[in-house]
């Protein structure tokens, strides 16, 4: 996590707590620094002081605005997308990922075949 804070007292109370919750926090009291650490592959989340002299909010805003709105997925698209995220987390276990899901071992297996996410689960236990 980025956390981009001028406020050193802030900045180490928030990366304390990111820390315990087991997130790498990559500190930033500049644009400059925070620029730098947007380029770090496995950065997962910014927090950004809304506060930070000069910030544009409203640029911001534009830029975190899509311009245009996109369609929302289907309900199977928005199942698979989960299904292969949970068996990410949980590489490949399916009882624990058919536990983390709320369905059983066999609903699991079933949505796997359906949605052919059987390599999914291989490759992500395969890469540990």
């Amino acid at each position: 996590m980025l956390v981009v804070t001028m406020d050193a007292e802030r900045a180490a109370r928030l990366s304390a707590a990111l820390e315990a919750a087991g997130h790498p926090v990559v500190p930033a009291s500049t644009g400059a620094e925070a620029a730098n650490a947007l380029t770090e592959p496995e950065l997962a989340g910014v927090v950004l002081d809304l506060a930070l002299p000069g910030l544009d909010r409203a640029g911001l805003l534009r830029s975190l605005t899509p311009a245009t709105t996109v369609p929302p997925d289907s309900l199977a698209d928005a199942e698979r997308r989960h299904i292969a995220l949970t068996l990410g987390h949980t590489r490949g276990n399916k009882r624990q990922a058919a536990l983390l899901l709320g369905i059983s071992r066999s609903t699991l297996l079933h949505k796997i075949r359906r949605y052919d996410l059987a390599a999914v689960a291989v490759r992500r236990r395969a890469g540990d």
